[in-house]
């Protein structure tokens, strides 16, 4: 038996003991033992559960004490694949057909590699891929976000690069913000039409018009994060991981050639 035990057992015994014929030192005295027990009870639970678990806990209502309060364990960081250093994420942005051939816009951004080693990993990645980061060398990617968006026509083996860029902090688009690139559907050429627009601009941005040289307008408008559709279609669209604001894209007549892009709403 504990000593715990047996101040358990000598208190009880003592509650049923009356000595003296003064009640009110009988009525402190009880007040007194009840106390020791409930220190009793509470300090021998402590040392169960602190003996059975191997931590520290704190019990709020102990006498005269204030519970402590458990700090919040600090979250892991995220691993690499967590952050799409190796594996980007990829939005497709507008897919159709033009003479018969499909064609696709899409975006992916990579994550920012945290040491040389990610950055090895990640350079290997996008070579594998056909991807030229816009760096010296692969340490130059260590803390860099890289995005590349791309246009596929037919059965090209190797896509065509729209807009690339690799850098510590992506711009933030505001207000009537645009940036843009034109191409062709097929194989670039100084005599192509380039009637595929491709571009980003601030979250805010409700409408797109690209103007063409034969007089001619398209209006891009939100598609949301719905799946690109196959007609085609001229529109505004959040990439996942791309911070700097929406993307756009705009499809000319046949025979137009792009003139100029603006934010018109």
């Amino acid at each position: 038996m504990t000593q715990t035990d047996i101040a358990l057992l000598l208190a009880d015994a003592a509650d049923e003991v009356e000595i003296g014929i003064a009640p009110v030192q009988a009525v402190i005295r009880g007040g007194r033992r009840r106390k020791a027990r409930r220190w009793a009870v509470a300090a021998a639970t402590a040392l169960a559960l602190a003996g059975s678990t191997g931590v520290t806990l704190a019990f709020a209502g102990l006498p005269g004490e204030h519970a402590d309060r458990v700090t919040p364990t600090a979250p892991r960081p995220l691993s690499a694949e967590a952050r799409h250093v190796y594996d980007p994420q990829q939005t497709e942005l507008s897919r159709g057909a033009e003479h018969g051939k499909e064609w696709r816009v899409w975006v992916q951004v990579w994550g920012a590699p945290r040491d040389t080693r990610e950055a090895d990993l990640q350079f290997a990645a996008m070579r594998r891929m056909g991807l030229r980061p816009e760096v010296d060398k692969a340490a130059d990617l260590v803390g860099k976000t890289s995005y590349f968006s791309m246009r596929s026509y037919g059965d090209d083996d190797l896509p065509l690069m729209v807009m690339d860029d690799t850098a510590r902090r992506i711009d933030r688009f505001s207000g009537t913000d645009l940036q843009a690139v034109a191409v062709s559907f097929e194989e670039v050429s100084a005599t192509a039409p380039e009637r595929l627009v491709v571009g980003h601009v601030a979250k805010s941005a409700r409408e797109v018009t690209c103007r063409w040289k034969d007089g001619s307008s398209t209006v891009a408008r939100p598609a949301g994060p719905a799946p690109a559709a196959h007609d085609g279609t001229s529109l505004i669209r959040p990439v996942a991981g791309y911070p700097g604001g929406n993307w756009f894209v705009c499809v000319g007549p046949e025979g137009a050639t792009y003139k100029d892009a603006e934010v018109t709403k």
